[in-house]
């Protein structure tokens, strides 16, 4: 692959998304995603797909400018007015994040599927890598954990009406916050990425990996749904979270959690929140920013520290 100088990320990288400088002063910041259908409803499976996609850009401090649809449908196996519905939801949160969507491309397939493929900009010099966290750093996360175990008790009929409602809200809430508190507070944000189906200490390992440094998370402080934590302890759960907690558990000291919540903190999240490493002098206005402009969360769930790329769980 030949070299290129204007390629600042790229697939070297377990980063969020790839930057590429076109001018002194701009960088695109590309990204994609698409899933089937998580919830039954066809307009909000397209506000989560769409949210869930716009992720990347946020978690860089990159603003998105645009997007592109991106279809697998059924179409002579289920009513066009579905596909319908689903492409109004996607179009509801572009217009949320004060984007156009511009276009995009379908295909015929045995399962719905939707996502975007999103443009968004910032300086060369100021987007936030998913890597660069340095001890003494606070964490803050920007979503509180267990849309993965909710989700699946979905699925398994447990879930009543209004646990579907707030999850799917959940979902479907832009990380434009907390991207713009990243913006606000650049000069004190390390590195940053967002939670999704790696779960929380997933994406955390990933951005000890590439910075060189180790993390001790306070459990207790970590926000989860209610829900979420009695659906767990009875055993609902899917399986990419259960595969999560085998993959981190070499680099993870759960200490004495139980095995439930160590589940939790390993939930794949679909449309999860934001992870900041911020200087500790800073994060209190960090997360003061948050609170005004109205994240689900805005926690300071632990701590960079020196040494390996390990995480440390206090119960």
């Amino acid at each position: 692959m030949p070299n290129d100088a204007n390629l600042l990320v790229g697939m070297d990288t377990r980063d969020d998304a790839a930057v590429y400088r076109v001018a002194d002063d701009i960088a695109i910041v590309f990204t994609t995603d698409f899933f089937t259908p998580i919830v039954d409803d066809a307009f909000d499976f397209g506000r989560i797909a769409a949210a869930n996609a716009l992720s990347d850009v946020y978690a860089m401090g990159a603003r998105p400018i645009m997007a592109l649809n991106i279809v697998g449908f059924p179409a002579k196996e289920l009513p066009l007015d579905l596909l319908g519905r689903i492409l109004e939801g996607g179009s509801a949160v572009a217009q949320e994040a004060g984007i156009p969507l511009a276009g995009g491309h379908s295909i015929d397939d045995k399962e719905p599927k939707y996502g975007m493929a999103v443009v968004g900009i910032v300086h060369p010099d100021r987007f936030v890598a998913n890597v660069g966290a340095k001890p003494g750093d606070k964490l803050v996360l920007t979503k509180p954990l267990g849309i993965g175990v909710i989700t699946t008790a979905i699925k398994r009929g447990k879930a009543d009406a209004a646990t579907i409602a707030h999850v799917t809200e959940l979902m479907a809430t832009l990380n434009k916050a907390g991207g713009e508190a990243i913006i606000a507070h650049r000069d004190h944000v390390h590195a940053a990425t967002d939670v999704t189906g790696f779960g929380l200490l997933g994406h955390l390992h990933e951005m000890l990996d590439g910075s060189g440094v180790g993390a001790v998370i306070d459990a207790k402080a970590v926000p989860i749904l209610d829900v979420a934590r009695r659906f767990a302890a009875d055993g609902i759960a899917p399986g990419g979270s259960r595969a999560n907690v085998a993959h981190v558990a070499p680099n993870v000291d759960f200490g004495g959690l139980n095995d439930a919540d160590s589940l939790l903190l390993c939930d794949a999240q679909t449309s999860g929140g934001l992870l900041v490493a911020v200087e500790p002098g800073a994060v209190e206005a960090f997360v003061a920013t948050l609170g005004r402009l109205g994240t689900p969360a805005a926690a300071v769930i632990g701590e960079i520290v020196a040494g390996p790329a390990r995480i440390h769980v206090k119960s």
